[in-house]
């Protein structure tokens, strides 16, 4: 119940409409103001105490400004209003102060809490308006040291005790605060980095998603010998077009879903998706001898899960599969993939468009590494636009299945 009570607290001024970043600094901003807010009365109690009314209400006009700030933003919901509220006051009331007390010793270097608005300008702002901030800091901190001359040039005639107190508990108060304060947008800022990488890495294979991060530039990998897989949906479209839209996508998203733990299972490189076609390849971007044996393991599995994972659907795969050189890399720089290119790929599409239903086809070169392994069929010649007659099999079981 405490905790979420406290989360409700925190989310005041949120909006449905707020991005992920921005919901965690406002809540980061609120969180930050309700800790200081009782460090402030407490402040303004002690100086009470021991005389000092005016400068008692310094801090506690601080913690009325900052309520107010807070439920008008709880109103309002203007993270700009807060964040701006938030440093003026942080900025001016120690300042303020201090002026009362009669300089930075008699004040406890109270001062020190108004470096907090350049710093928040750092976890709140963009980077470029923490300088402006750190600006005013400077020229408050000057101000009040020639202004404390004027209106108190004897000091506050405190105790030695209280001032040394003071200057610990300022010095400890504020090092803190900036401490919850960094650390908690170190945090956030490591838990979004986090989402990024786990993003980059569905759309990369790790190792040229960090290359991609290292140096930003044009990817590109020759490899000697890889397999690729493309998987196409027998009369998708005649089936779509009996569909709503959402049963469609539904669909799909079940069919590739049970596919991408196959391609997890066994290692190998999801590379796209393209309407109802999937491809797949192995020996890249990390090579490895068995590429041809995981993609014809994995191709029996996908015809046998086409039947079985969506039963009411009757689907049916076209599956070709080709071995040889590739090229793979990354081009462009916005909505960028990791794609192949070569002759390889092409007649791997070609075994895929130019077979037949619920079976999967294969060039020689993938022949002559799976024979001893699997159980093929020769299909003869297949005329394959731009090759002419080729040579293909088709891809059965393993051997001993």
């Amino acid at each position: 119940m405490i905790a979420a009570l406290g989360d409700r607290v925190l989310s005041i001024g949120a909006d449905s409409a707020d991005s992920s970043e921005l919901r965690f600094r406002k809540r980061l901003l609120v969180g930050i103001a309700l800790f200081i807010l009782p460090i402030g009365f407490l402040w303004g109690c002690l100086y009470w105490v021991v005389g000092e009314e005016a400068v008692a209400l310094t801090p506690w006009a601080y913690v009325a400004g900052s309520i107010i700030s807070l439920a008008v933003f709880a109103r309002n919901r203007n993270f700009a209003f807060l964040r701006t509220a938030q440093f003026l006051l942080i900025l001016v009331a120690p300042a303020l102060g201090m002026i009362m007390l009669g300089g930075l010793e008699d004040s406890s270097f109270v001062i020190l809490w108004s470096l907090l608005a350049p710093l928040g300008a750092v976890a709140f702002d963009r980077a470029a308006r923490a300088w402006p901030w750190f600006a005013a800091f400077v020229a408050v901190v000057l101000l009040a040291v020639v202004l404390s001359e004027v209106v108190r040039p004897d000091g506050a005639n405190l105790p030695d005790a209280f001032v040394r107190t003071f200057d610990v508990l300022n010095i400890v108060a504020v090092s803190l605060v900036a401490m919850l304060l960094l650390i908690t947008f170190a945090r956030g800022r490591d838990t979004a980095q986090a989402r990024v990488e786990a993003l980059l890495l569905n759309i990369l294979p790790e190792e040229v998603a960090q290359r991609l991060q290292a140096e930003p530039y044009a990817i590109a990998d020759h490899f000697d010998d890889a397999s690729i897989l493309f998987a196409d949906v027998v009369d998708f479209t005649p089936l779509a077009s009996r569909l709503d839209a959402r049963e469609v996508v539904g669909m799909l998203d079940r069919l590739f879903t049970t596919f991408d733990e196959l391609v997890d299972r066994y290692e190998v490189e999801k590379i796209k998706t393209i309407g109802d076609c999937y491809m797949v390849a192995a020996g890249v971007p990390r090579p490895r001898s068995d590429h041809a044996h995981a993609l014809a393991d994995l191709a029996l599995e996908m015809k046998d899960c086409a039947r079985t994972c969506l039963p009411e659907s009757d689907l049916r795969l076209r599956i070709g599969i080709s071995s040889g050189p590739v090229v793979a890399g990354v081009i462009g720089r916005r909505r960028f993939l990791y794609d192949l290119w070569g002759d390889t790929v092409n007649m791997a599409s070609r075994m895929e468009s130019h077979g037949t239903s619920d079976e999967i086809q294969i060039t020689r070169p993938t022949w002559q590494l799976l024979r001893d392994d699997f159980v093929t069929e020769r299909l003869g010649l297949v005329d394959v636009k731009g090759k002419g007659a080729v040579e293909t099999w088709r891809l059965v079981a393993r051997n001993g299945r």
